[in-house]
């Protein structure tokens, strides 16, 4: 895409009941210890109503360095799934440290002709930021199927197991906004406020490393946005650092308001260290007043509420709420773009 305008989302087909979603390796390998977790992970996607087939490369032991193949291999991959009518969702495995190698071979105009969802975090942050700058397209941050759908998902109580499949089935299914995301105690209020803006964000690191590259997001698009991030491994002084190069490139001059995730083994952050999360953000913010909401389920942490890249939603960060004011779907026989 070229220009600065705001893109046109481009929505995909909502699915139906019945429909085929593919598990796939977009990033790193399968691991012996984790092939049950993706037999779990099929349990739940069939039990939300899906018919589910794992993609060739998601195969134990199959590996390239510290990737489940070359660059070149899943591509190609994704591109057949991209291509094929009969798959309706593109599910990933797991992330890892490989989607820098394929942002440039992905077959875009796949995409235009027949947007799917694609559901990933943590590496896959890069899919869904480089495909909205380029396509439009609604990315899903949200749960997979080792860390997510067939690891966190298994812990956690059976009601909130529940609710999870209701929200995502009705997520891919529905073309009626969701609304408000299921808060709980651990949301917390960094800075008041009260903003509507298109969702954008990802793994902090990826979101960074996204606009090193020549798919970067122009920065017009950050304008009145709601960026959403997160962090799993690495160091405070990290975050803050990435923090630091967005207010330098003039991202957090644009952005109306902030969503920050539960992190996971950052070092620096355990309980009671100096400084915490929140100071970290609101010394980088400095005095920029936007609403920051933080310590919000979704990323590395533990369950993912899903964060579709592109949607309208509504903050609250006072009265703790974040809502998704529009379909991240589209009715299931159109071509998914939208004004």
């Amino acid at each position: 895409m070229t220009g600065s305008a705001l893109p046109r989302l481009l929505r995909p087909r909502g699915l139906r009941a019945g429909d085929l979603v593919v598990i796939a390796s977009l990033s790193g390998p399968l691991p012996a210890a984790y092939e049950p977790n993706v037999e779990r992970a099929v349990v739940v996607l069939e039990r939300m109503g899906f018919r589910v087939r794992r993609a060739p490369l998601l195969e134990v032991g199959r590996r390239h360095w510290w990737s489940a193949a070359t660059p070149a291999e899943i591509a190609g991959e994704l591109n057949g799934l991209l291509r094929d009518p009969e798959v309706r969702a593109i599910i990933a495995s797991d992330g890892g440290q490989t989607a820098l190698g394929y942002l440039d071979l992905i077959d875009v105009e796949a995409i235009r002709a027949d947007p799917k969802p694609i559901l990933g975090y943590s590496d896959i942050s890069l899919l869904h930021l480089v495909l909205y700058a380029r396509t439009g397209l609604v990315g899903f941050h949200a749960d997979m199927a080792v860390p997510g759908f067939g690891g966190h998902w298994q812990s956690a109580p059976v009601a909130r197991q529940a609710e999870l499949e209701k929200l995502y089935s009705g997520l891919l299914t529905g073309t009626a906004a969701i609304g408000a995301l299921p808060a709980s105690p651990s949301w917390e209020c960094w800075r008041p406020g009260r903003v509507e803006g298109r969702l954008i964000g990802g793994v902090i690191n990826r979101i960074v490393l996204a606009q090193a590259t020549r798919f970067a997001l122009p920065l017009e698009w950050f304008d009145g946005a709601v960026l959403f991030w997160e962090e799993t491994g690495g160091l405070a002084s990290h975050v803050w650092s990435y923090l630091q190069v967005m207010r330098h490139c003039g991202i957090l001059d644009r952005i109306s308001g902030m969503v920050v995730g539960v992190p996971r083994e950052v070092s620096g952050l355990e309980p009671g260290a100096s400084p915490t999360l929140s100071e970290i953000v609101l010394d980088v913010l400095g005095d920029r007043d936007i609403p920051v909401l933080g310590n919000v389920e979704f990323g590395h942490a533990g369950p993912n509420l899903p964060m579709p890249v592109g949607i309208r939603v509504g903050l609250d960060a006072r009265q703790r709420t974040l809502s998704l004011l529009e379909p991240a779907v589209g009715p299931h026989t159109m071509t998914g773009l939208v004004g």
